[in-house]
């Protein structure tokens, strides 16, 4: 058995509305990464300098040696780009969410204090704003538990966000294990908040953004000018807003680093996206706890049964009769790399008919006659099955006139002896009139004609029944 874990279904094509609050149509949400202090230093006891997020083009690490350079540009950072973003925000009464490297925080008292009186966010955003892909589990396991500490040591409450930025595979679920918080924002998958089982809890994820982010000014393809950045700012709130006045209310991230969007010639930019947003209603410019504490109020987790996570028992007995009498398909449909994306009735439709598509000709007809006959001895003796008995009876199948009940009788008959199975159809596309006038047509199709129709009919009324079942 082979499950993938990868969920690239998510919401699929209906999203909740999330109601946010006075029936805002756009949530759009700052986060400032406040990481000078915590980026790699020798200074810090790392191994090289840092070499991402900067000026510099074409930054590398300096192993064991100190870059001045680059320790400036991050001083700069905390030094006049923090200050210049603090009078923008608080003049604009737009409060943000912070991402604190621990570390940072330490290093900063004044800019934490700042951001305490102006009542931001402060998250965590680890330990130390360097890389975690190769660390060992119980090492970066060790590095959340010392940055919470620290991080409540420093700012006098510990964190209830947490990003990483630069993760682990293991990272949300280390975060999740930690069990104290409200939301983890370690993804860039949705438009909107969502619970993932994880860590052994129902834990709220709440997207971030790489795009939406002053760091494509220290990225190829990137933003040059503010004005680059504002009009790529307005083009996604334009379209968040036409969205959420459509019905479909979405949420806006922006990421914004000091020293990078702190420099003069960029913040341009972010003001004039925020005097532009400020001219429309409806705009809900919340921090990212309120935004977790609006979710979990009005969006709760719900636990429901999750085809990807069945036992081969419990996936037959619950599919075994989707396709009509073959427990088979189901059974080998099981051994298929099922994942989140299958445990929907799309998903687990998908799943049965490549076992049905790719099964033999001599199968295929075996699931053909294991259908009964619209409206035939089964059906009067109340021996089909509980799915065909709704299905016929949806199609007034089971109120005929005893003149419909012969003409069904004879085409039925004369069916099954010209191409070697019953009639089948998904009755639920049809009314009784409409199946008639199929039936009378499709009786005179050649024998490979009317296998192939029928095996499309098997999979329509395989959707049906999943439907019933699954959203």
């Amino acid at each position: 058995m082979t499950r993938y874990p990868r969920d690239l279904r998510g919401y699929g094509a209906e999203a909740p509305d999330p109601q946010w609050p006075n029936g805002a149509k756009a949530a759009v949400q700052f986060v400032l990464n406040y990481e000078e202090g915590g980026e790699n230093c020798v200074l810090h006891g790392d191994a090289a300098s840092e070499a991402f997020l900067s000026d510099i083009p074409g930054a590398a690490q300096w192993p064991g040696q100190r870059h001045w350079n680059m320790e400036s540009i991050y001083e700069y950072g905390s030094r006049a780009g923090f200050w210049r973003l603090h009078r923008l925000f608080t003049g604009a009464g737009i409060p943000l969410t912070i991402y604190g490297v621990a570390t940072a925080l330490a290093r900063s008292p004044e800019q934490v204090q700042a951001m305490k009186d102006a009542d931001w966010e402060i998250a965590s955003h680890g330990l130390k704003w360097v890389e975690h892909k190769d660390m060992a589990e119980e090492e970066e396991r060790a590095a959340i538990a010392e940055a919470v500490r620290l991080h409540t040591e420093v700012t006098g409450t510990r964190p209830r966000g947490w990003y990483t930025g630069r993760c682990s595979a293991n990272t949300v679920r280390l975060v999740a294990e930690e069990g104290g918080f409200d939301y983890i924002s370690d993804t860039y998958d949705d438009d909107l908040p969502y619970w993932l089982e994880t860590g052994g809890r129902d834990q709220l994820i709440i997207p971030y953004t790489l795009e939406a982010n002053d760091m494509r000014f220290a990225n190829s393809p990137g933003w040059i000018t503010g004005e680059h950045f504002f009009q790529y700012l307005k083009d996604a709130f334009d379209v968040i807003y036409a969205e959420g006045e459509a019905g479909a209310a979405k949420m806006m991230t922006i990421g914004l680093h000091c020293r990078l969007v702190g420099r003069p010639g960029k913040i341009a930019g972010l003001k004039r996206f925020i005097d532009y947003i400020q001219g429309f209603e409806g705009v809900w410019c919340p921090r990212r706890i309120d935004i977790a504490e609006h979710w979990a109020e009005t969006h709760p987790p719900v636990k429901r049964e999750r085809p990807s996570r069945m036992g081969r028992e419990a996936f037959v007995s619950k599919f075994g009769s989707i396709f009509e009498h073959s427990p088979w398909i189901a059974d080998r449909a099981f051994d298929l790399e099922l994942g989140p994306a299958h445990d929907c009735a799309a998903g687990v439709h998908n799943a049965l008919c490549r076992i049905f598509r790719t099964a033999s000709e001599e199968e295929r007809l075996g699931v053909l006659t294991a259908h009964p006959d619209l409206a035939g001895k089964l059906a009067a003796a109340g021996r089909l099955t509980a799915e065909s008995t709704s299905e016929q009876s949806s199609a007034g199948l089971d109120m005929l006139t005893d003149e419909e009940r012969e003409t069904f009788t004879r085409l039925n008959t004369e069916y099954v002896e010209k191409h070697g199975f019953p009639f089948i159809i998904a009755v639920r596309d049809h009314n009784k009139a409409s199946i008639m006038e199929a039936f009378h047509r499709r009786i005179h199709n050649d024998r490979a004609t009317e296998f192939a129709e029928a095996c499309r009919q098997v999979e329509r009324i395989a959707q049906f029944r999943l439907q019933d079942l699954l959203p």
